[in-house]
């Protein structure tokens, strides 16, 4: 069994008293909605893999909130099993640059249209943690 690690996060802006406002990415390739995240490269930890990942895909630099950390497992196809863990941290400048190559479509919404919008059970999930973790600060 191959193993596959990569790194990411729930980016989340709020405005006003509004709710929070999470970013999701259409891949490219998969063609579905979630969050942006990437492989680990020799020599990074996981947070400067996510921070490198969102801004790679994104153009934003964002602040993680301590304490958040999931990790979610899959097999996306035989024999590989892939680790993604994911943070969740917030973007101070909301002017979002995709990168053309990975990702299709970019868009901010509420916390609960998001858990809507993804494709995966998994990022629903995330999304419910993230709402329970941004209420609790």
């Amino acid at each position: 069994m191959r193993r596959e690690k990569s790194c990411g996060a729930l980016v989340y802006r709020k405005k006003d008293d509004k709710k929070p406002e999470l970013l999701l990415i259409k891949h490219r390739y998969g063609g579905h909605w979630s969050f942006p995240k990437g492989h680990v490269e020799a020599g990074e930890n996981e947070v400067q893999t996510a921070l490198r990942e969102v801004n790679e895909e994104t153009g934003l630099t964002i602040d993680l909130l301590d304490g958040f950390r999931e990790c979610v497992e899959y097999y996306p196809k035989p024999n590989v099993k892939k680790q993604v863990v994911y943070f969740l941290g917030y973007a101070e400048n909301d002017q979002v640059h995709k990168q053309d190559e990975e990702v299709s479509e970019v868009k901010w919404l509420d916390i609960d249209e998001a858990l809507n919008a993804v494709t995966f059970k998994n990022d629903k999930n995330l999304i419910c943690r993230a709402k329970s973790f941004l209420l609790e600060l």
